[in-house]
């Protein structure tokens, strides 16, 4: 998952930084920190957050030749 992928995520979702560190457990400033491309977190912290946004609803695409991205689960 990617900076940008997280972002989007989350306003496809309609998701605060804050309803995602809540969600997570993870502190709002890493996930600001991870948005803006400052900081790398831990793996198992990107894990955490992928997880809580693919519970909400959505599903990453990976990178395919026409750049990753992330949609809203059909359904969901």
């Amino acid at each position: 998952m990617t900076p940008e992928q997280c972002r989007a995520a989350r306003a496809m979702l309609g998701m605060s930084q804050g309803d995602l560190a809540s969600a997570t457990g993870v502190a709002k400033r890493t996930i600001a920190g991870f948005e803006m491309a400052q900081s790398s977190p831990y793996p198992r912290t990107i894990a955490a957050i992928r997880a809580a946004l693919e519970s909400a609803g959505v599903e990453f695409i990976a990178e395919n030749g026409g750049g990753a991205g992330v949609r809203l689960r059909k359904g969901a």
